[in-house]
């Protein structure tokens, strides 16, 4: 069966990610969305999206077609359902569709001529940009139990002191020396060649993924994921990072989010929790104004390709664009849009050129090409966003 992801009505509530990715590539747990998928279906998949991310995101469609949301996290009793699909049978959770079987073009879909199945299981869905970091616990233990089934872990170092040994989980060439790793409040998983360095308290759930490094002395605890070529130090609470990201230094990041290509300078913190204690408040991009969370607890959304300097602090509830360049001194405001260089005394645009090049560099350092396909994406987002940059 041909299976497709697509992106569902929650494309721009998971703004500023989905500025350069579809849903299905955002990370959640140890897996993206469309790995999780693959992995269930033991099949490949492609994607419906925005026009712009076509290219670098294709989609394939075959005369039989079962398209998915994206939005919506699989498990087994779902993913029984959807591989179960006939011809015009579509699975619903709510009022929202999850899956439908069809042999027309898109564009001719009724869903009143389909055999509507109601899904009521238990789903995580992922609506808002804070469920990313607020339903990390469930899909990393769910990715967990996925991957590790039946499998041993790799050894792991006598030099380490464990708790909840058999929670933890360790890839081929996978490395930890001289660190303390309690799985008692949720596993730990630790990609290939992923390494925590000496001194790091960890508490789970952790997802470091592969070619991921802890360094020295970090405090971590869950749930968290740290994505594949990703580097973190200093303290970490509740984050997800999607990959490719450094957050080298000491410092606070908590209740956040990261997108890919992303580096906090040192002893850049977040707050995620106001001082009188009120509920949070977040940028909205579809409503043009800052709504309710309903969370006392939310840091920091971070768009790719973006930066901070040294000491850079941010206020509960900050969003940051795409390729943006954020320094100090005081906090900058909780919303800075896409392409915006500067801080709490002001800022410019960011123009494409010089962003590309910094782009250009920094994934040269890590083995990946920022090629034409990369650059029209920004070049796309970079349109997209001007109206918020008046600055």
């Amino acid at each position: 069966m041909n299976y497709i992801l697509f992106d569902g009505t929650v494309r721009n509530a998971l703004l500023p990610f989905t500025f350069t990715r579809p849903v299905a590539n955002i990370r959640v747990g140890i897996l993206t969305i469309r790995e999780k998928w693959e992995k269930y279906l033991g099949n490949t998949t492609t994607t419906i999206t925005e026009e712009y991310l076509s290219e670098k995101y294709p989609m394939v469609e075959l005369q039989e077609n079962v398209l998915i949301n994206a939005s919506f996290l699989p498990n087994q009793e779902l993913v029984h359902l959807v591989e179960a699909l006939k011809e015009n049978e579509c699975v619903f959770y709510e009022d929202e569709v999850i899956a439908f079987y069809t042999t027309a073009a898109q564009d001719d879909i009724d869903f009143s001529d389909f055999t509507k199945i109601e899904f009521k299981g238990n789903v995580l869905r992922i609506e808002n940009t804070w469920d990313i970091f607020l339903k990390n616990g469930e899909a990393l233990q769910a990715d967990f139990d996925l991957i590790t089934a039946g499998r041993k872990s790799a050894p792991i170092s006598g030099t380490n002191k464990l708790i909840q040994a058999e929670n933890i989980f360790l890839e081929e060439g996978a490395s930890v020396e001289h660190s303390i790793l309690n799985a008692t409040d949720g596993p730990i998983y630790i990609g290939k060649n992923a390494e925590i360095w000496e001194g790091s308290l960890i508490r789970g759930a952790l997802a470091l993924c592969d070619n991921a490094v802890v360094k020295m002395g970090a405090k971590i605890y869950g749930a968290t994921t740290v994505g594949p070529h990703s580097k973190v130090c200093g303290e970490i609470s509740n984050s997800v990072i999607f990959g490719y990201s450094s957050k080298g230094h000491e410092g606070y990041l908590g209740n956040a989010v990261l997108g890919e290509w992303c580096n906090i300078g040192a002893d850049s913190n977040n707050s995620n929790l106001k001082n009188n204690y009120a509920k949070v408040r977040i940028w909205n991009y579809e409503s043009e104004g800052f709504d309710q969370t309903g969370l006392q607890f939310c840091g920091l959304m971070m768009g790719d390709h973006s930066k901070t300097a040294i000491n850079t602090m941010f206020n509960t509830g900050t969003v940051i664009g795409v390729n943006c360049n954020i320094y100090v001194p005081g906090f900058p405001r909780n919303f800075v849009p896409s392409f915006s260089w500067g801080g709490a005394s002001g800022f410019t645009t960011y123009m494409p050129k010089r962003a590309f090049e910094t782009a250009k560099v920094m994934m040269d350092r890590k083995g990946v090409e920022f090629n034409e396909i990369e650059a029209n994406i920004l070049e796309h987002v970079f349109e997209l966003t001007k109206k918020w940059r008046n600055y």
